[in-house]
């Protein structure tokens, strides 16, 4: 295995002579190189900080403005700094250092850049007016009304041009709070179609008691808590939902990404793994100084939230007794790399440069080709990040804060991300889609309980066959963000970086360049039994996940679209009418909403199961009633889904207003039998769509090749369903289901069959062409 022979950069000998020094240029050399990429980093990084600071102002508006206002006041021949310079004379003797003229310019500069500062205060506080209201959202689609038309007009007015990534964050509204009388009736009216008279009148009791008794209490602490926070929720939602966990994260919390579903790019795994990280390291280059694209909804006109961005590279989750925590380095030079039990420091920069893709799947080869054998414990310790946290941080705190464990676990913990080069084979076969997929979709949740660390805000997984995926872990940010990291990568994989034709990286080998370097680790044996327990907790749940992965191609949205229906909404009810021909009953559901539009905002929850959705369900299971009564049904809930989904996105939900106010009556040693039952009522089904957010980076109608799997996540309860769903193109739906085997009420594959009859009975409501259900 060769090693880093060059890290020392001086020796020195005594003799009697003196002291004979001896210098390594090259080393001293690399180490300028380093130091000139970090100075060059931070000016990036405060240049960054400063355009950001001033927008949607620029530095040639400053210089316009100043230019402006200068030749204005001498053609008026008023004096630029009005009056400054003459009041400070009376003090100070400004007229021996600065000349008359000297003090005109001094002086027009200083007001200039004071006007110019002021109007962009007014700009971003207009901005955020505007933003501030979402009517758009609840117009009638694909069309804009007179109102929405001259709101748009002036927030374009108010829009600096060639944004960053963090361009906006300014002028985010904050979340509001919603009303008490308002989250109560929308609550009362997701329960009512889940519960019997007696249980309903009891919770409505118990709802009405607290809205008028200590629910005003609580709404009082919750808003002043929302006039002095960024966002009431975030913080609060991080900690307690997240990093307070003590069950494994594995499975039940971090989730996972897929390939292209169709397309194999190489069938090297090193070269695979060099595209891909490298693109890894080009996408946080472009993140680094801020040159990636922020979101936007309503052609390019509302600004969605960055900030969950910022924690994406070099973060990883640290174990804690009571709560975890997120650290996060400001800059990492190298990555982690796990193979066959042995795990490796790989440096990503040399000659002051990011390595290129070659040269990064040269480092991968040396790793597969090292037939050196795991230290004792080794092999298994990935494995404390699967299982229990407590065990974990006790473990960490007695066997890794000193020595040569410390160092290796700081390796770990402040690399840029996590790389497994999985030694089993994973891929969509044609011939056996069902098996295939859902082992695929197993090993990317939990492989095998030792082989990811899962601490790590993502692990990239890149198997022997040259397939790969992600492992994301939850707390620093939700789905959509991995998801457009994701996107670049497989983007510019086959595309933009490609392949030789014997599957290798493009590029040459540097001949020169140090490689990776082996971690060392001293574990004793009773750290191993730790490890061992901890693996035998992960193995438990990972044997436990039933998950499910089917392509749906009879039809898409192109043909949703048709019915005049929102996809998502389409989908919503066909999983109601799928679960309810599964267990014959109805459940909470849980779908996952974006809160975005403000300020460091992350979910909300859409409960699914709406009165209207029930209504269509039972319609669909009675014979006797016609189709045209059933498709207003079913019309009547789409447009309630698409009414609870805007309500969600635009801060007036349910869920999150609960959860605050449940821990502020903690806080007060208050209790609520009404939060404490809201907040324990179990989600049986949850569902979250994956969106694609970059659509320009794929032309699936001349490569339908490159259309990807999406992703999913494990149950949420342990007598219920995770479905998640990607709807790819105009024909393709692609969706993963997730259960748990101990359970008797759940079976991923039957729930997969109704979810497939579902879809094709409510689209023929529509009376389509029966070629759809021959397709």
């Amino acid at each position: 295995m060769a090693e880093a022979h060059q890290a020392v950069a001086f020796q020195f000998t005594v003799t009697p002579d003196g002291i004979d020094l001896q210098l390594c240029h090259e080393a001293l050399r690399q180490i300028y190189l380093s130091g000139l990429h970090s100075w060059k980093k931070r000016f990036v990084r405060f240049k960054n900080g400063v355009m950001t600071g001033v927008y949607p102002g620029s530095p040639s508006g400053l210089l316009v403005v100043l230019t402006g206002y200068i030749s204005a006041t001498k053609y008026a021949k008023i004096d630029p700094s009005l009056g400054l310079f003459t009041k400070l004379s009376t003090h100070l003797p400004v007229s021996k250092y600065i000349t008359v003229e000297g003090q005109r310019i001094a002086g027009g500069v200083l007001v200039g850049t004071g006007l110019w500062v002021a109007v962009i205060f007014v700009m971003r506080n207009v901005r955020r007016c505007l933003l501030s209201w979402h009517g758009w959202m609840f117009g009638r689609h694909g069309s804009l009304s007179f109102k929405t038309k001259v709101w748009l007009v002036l927030v374009k007015l108010l829009s600096g041009r060639n944004p960053m990534l963090y361009s906006f964050q300014s002028s985010l509204p904050r979340l509001p709070v919603p009303p008490i009388k308002d989250t109560v009736r929308r609550y009362l009216d997701s329960a009512r179609p889940l519960m019997e008279d007696e249980q309903f009148q009891r919770m409505e009791g118990l709802a009405k008691d607290f809205e008028k008794n200590l629910g005003p209490r609580l709404q009082w602490y919750l808003k002043l808590k929302s006039w002095w926070a960024s966002n009431y929720v975030s913080d609060w939602w991080e900690e307690y939902i997240y990093l307070r966990g003590r069950s494994p994260i594995m499975v039940n919390s971090n989730y996972y990404a897929m390939d292209f579903l169709y397309a194999f790019p190489t069938h090297l795994q090193a070269a695979r793994a060099g595209n891909a990280i490298h693109s890894l390291m080009i996408y946080r280059r472009k993140l680094d100084r801020a040159q990636i694209k922020p979101r936007f909804l309503l052609k390019d006109y509302v600004p969605l939230c960055s900030a969950q961005w910022e924690r994406m590279y070099n973060t990883s989750r640290i174990p804690g007794l009571e709560t975890d925590i997120l650290q996060h380095v400001n800059e990492s030079k190298h990555i982690a790399v796990y193979h066959k039990g042995r795990i490796y420091k790989v440096w990503m920069f040399y000659d002051g440069r990011l390595l290129l893709p070659r040269e990064i799947e040269q480092q991968m080869e040396r790793i597969l080709a090292d037939k050196s054998e795991p230290q004792p414990g080794e092999e298994l310790l990935p494995a404390l990040t699967a299982g229990d946290r407590v065990p974990w941080a006790k473990a960490r705190s007695q066997f890794f804060s000193k020595g040569k464990n410390k160092q290796s676990l700081d390796a770990v913990e402040k690399a840029a991300f996590f790389v497994t080069l999985d030694d089993s084979e994973q891929r969509y076969e044609a011939d056996n889609p069902v098996q295939s997929l859902d082992s695929y979709g197993k090993s990317l949740l939990h492989g095998k309980c030792y082989d990811r660390w899962f601490d790590k805000s993502f692990n990239l997984i890149v198997y022997k066959n040259g397939t790969m995926g992600l492992n994301a872990e939850h707390s620093w940010a939700d789905a959509p963000v991995i998801g457009h990291l994701w996107e670049h990568v497989l983007s510019s994989d086959p595309v933009q970086l490609g392949y030789s034709e014997d599957g290798h990286c493009k590029g040459s080998l540097h001949p020169n360049m140090p490689g990776p370097q082996r971690l060392q680790w001293d574990i004793p044996e009773e750290c191993q039994t730790v490890i061992n327990n901890s693996l035998t907790v992960a193995k438990t749940l990972a044997d436990d996940v039933d998950m499910h992965i089917f392509p749906f191609n009879k039809f898409g949205k192109g043909l949703i679209k048709k019915c005049k229906t929102s996809p998502d909404a389409f989908i919503q009810i066909t999983l109601q009418l799928a679960h309810f021909r599964d267990k014959g009953k109805f459940c909470l559901t849980y779908e996952a909403s974006m809160t975005r539009l403000f300020r460091e905002g992350r979910t909300e929850t859409v409960r699914s199961c709406t009165i209207q959705t029930c209504d269509f369900v039972r319609a669909m299971m009675n014979d006797n009633i016609t189709k045209d009564e059933k498709l207003k049904l079913f019309k009547v809930a789409a447009e309630k889904h698409q009414d609870m989904y805007r309500l969600a996105m635009t801060g007036s939900g349910i869920d999150r207003h609960l959860f605050c106010l449940y821990l502020v009556s903690k806080y007060l040693g208050e209790d609520s039998a009404f939060l404490k039952e809201v907040l324990s009522e179990p989600w049986r089904l949850s569902t979250s769509q994956t969106p694609l957010q970059q659509v320009e980076l794929f032309d699936l109608k001349r490569h339908p090749e490159f259309v990807t799997s999406g992703g999913g996540f494990g149950p949420v309860a342990d007598d219920g369903y995770g479905v998640s769903y990607i709807v790819l193109g105009e024909d393709l739906i692609n969706f993963h289901i997730s259960s748990k085997h101990s359970s008797l009420e759940t079976d991923s594959h039957r729930f997969g069959s109704y979810i497939k009859q579902a879809l094709l009975d409510i689209l023929d409501l529509f009376q389509f062409d029966n070629k759809v259900n021959n397709k």
